[in-house]
């Protein structure tokens, strides 16, 4: 199957939003590197807690990057967790700006987290979420099924 066919047509802001929200899945993999490769020989925590915890970190990371390259292939699916996502990384953003005191790193964080959600909900994102065509209103395409509407319809047509 070529690539083309697995990359739906998207607008530019969720190819974006697809990219920075592919940042806190990357520093979470790093993370749960940078554990295993700190842990040396000597269990820390006994071990099992360690081990427990690396698997975490990289399943999260996993599922954010998941997330992130669906966005950047234009999955319609990913909107949803990918806003869940960057509401959880402003929160970090804001703790590490705040009662952390660490403003340099919290600042751009929440910013990366506000981008993405700001890029998120634009007109031309929510458009295409929604399979919105052109001429029609969101209340329109809302009623017709959005984007599994439109699909539905190609496969009728298609038979």
């Amino acid at each position: 199957m070529p690539i083309r066919d697995t990359i739906s047509p998207a607008p530019r802001e969720v190819r974006i939003a697809g990219a920075l929200t592919a940042l806190p899945g990357l520093t979470l993999l790093v993370f749960g590197v940078l554990l295993v490769v700190n842990s040396g020989d000597e269990p820390v925590m006994g071990g099992t807690i360690l081990a427990a915890e690396i698997i975490y970190y990289v399943v999260l990371a996993l599922g954010v990057l998941a997330c992130a390259v669906a966005l950047l292939l234009g999955k319609t699916w990913a909107r949803s967790p990918a806003l869940v996502v960057n509401l959880v990384v402003i929160g970090v953003g804001w703790y590490a700006a705040g009662p952390s005191d660490r403003s340099a790193i919290g600042v751009p964080i929440m910013l990366i987290g506000l981008a993405v959600i700001v890029l998120l909900f634009r007109e031309p994102s929510r458009a295409w979420v929604l399979g919105q065509q052109e001429g029609e209103s969101e209340e329109e395409a809302a009623r017709r099924g959005g984007a599994a509407g439109r699909a539905a319809e190609r496969e009728r047509r298609d038979k």
